[in-house]
């Protein structure tokens, strides 16, 4: 009871406001002293005791403004021309309502041995207009990718090296013999030494 009354006065969460918490992301449909019940984004509900909500740190994505950003990452080949991509970008947020219109950015974030990372940072009024809004530039990039620059989709280099004929011993050793067991006198004194008098 003294953690119901601590949400109701400590303002840290209200109805409606978006949360994540147990891994789990939803809205706040119900605040009671005793517990609080959180509508999931798949329509279940989570009901957690005030005083477990309260002792653990939980995602509060509303609780000044409901606006949200996000990301989209997509890895691409070193040949991708990042300027026209940015533009692509500028293009498909304008085309459609789920951009609020504050943010659109796109900057190389890795470039690493086969791939370069590029992340595209957007915006939108809140969670379930940005994840759609997410998914929709993740599917146009990639639709663009393929379709204007098809060499830029991630692929594993290889580089054939022309073979060369392997040399042949005689062309390779010197006259005289050079192995550390070999037929010259040194050579023969060694295989001696380490193959022991029983041997010929």
């Amino acid at each position: 009871m003294f953690a119901g009354l601590q949400i109701a006065f400590s303002d840290a969460i209200r109805l409606d406001d978006v949360v994540i918490v147990e891994n789990e992301w939803g809205r706040v449909e119900d605040i009671t002293l005793t517990y609080l019940v959180v509508h999931l984004w798949d329509d279940r509900r989570l009901v957690i005791p005030t005083a477990q909500f309260m002792s653990q740190p939980f995602e509060n994505w509303t609780r000044r403004d409901a606006a949200l950003l996000g990301t989209v990452e997509l890895d691409v080949d070193w040949t991708m021309p990042v300027d026209e991509m940015r533009d692509e970008l500028r293009r498909i947020l304008e085309s459609t309502d789920l951009w609020d219109g504050r943010v659109s950015v796109l900057q190389v974030t890795d470039a690493t041995h086969t791939l370069v990372r590029v992340r595209a940072l957007v915006s939108a009024v809140d969670a379930g207009t940005l994840w759609d809004l997410r998914c929709l530039v993740r599917e146009q990039l990639v639709r663009w990718v393929r379709g204007k620059h098809p060499y830029a989709v991630p692929r594993l280099r290889a580089e054939q090296v022309p073979s060369t004929p392997a040399r042949r011993v005689e062309d390779s050793a010197p006259d005289h013999d050079a192995r550390v067991f070999g037929d010259s006198v040194d050579g023969l004194v060694r295989e001696h030494a380490f193959n022991g008098p029983g041997k010929a």
